[in-house]
């Protein structure tokens, strides 16, 4: 149960990562909500989720997947920009969450 509250946790935050980008300084009503609800649940679920897991690989995979998953809205969404250093940025954040989450597993 623990992994499933993250990844509703790494959406969450995803989602309203990409809602902050869309709110415009949150001057956009719609998407300012969605900011506050999706990092009001995110922490929830983290919180509920740090119940049974252990808090150093659990924070690495949210905020490493948090942030790929922002990379990717952000292009798909948005029409950002992608470098070559960009993609080597996110390939060093996933392997650096493998090897936490390799090494020190996630369950206590």
């Amino acid at each position: 149960m623990g992994f499933a509250l993250v990844a509703g946790a790494i959406v969450s935050e995803i989602a309203a990562t990409l809602s902050l980008r869309a709110s415009h300084g949150l001057t956009r009503l719609g998407p300012s909500i969605l900011v506050v609800v999706g990092y009001a649940a995110a922490f929830v679920l983290l919180a509920q989720a740090l119940k049974t897991l252990d808090v150093g690989p659990v924070y690495a995979v949210w905020s490493g997947l948090g942030t790929v998953g922002a990379l990717a809205g952000g292009v798909l969404l948005f029409d950002e920009n992608v470098r070559v250093a960009t993609v080597a940025g996110a390939l060093l954040i996933v392997v650096g969450v493998a090897v936490m989450y390799l090494g020190g597993g996630l369950e206590h």
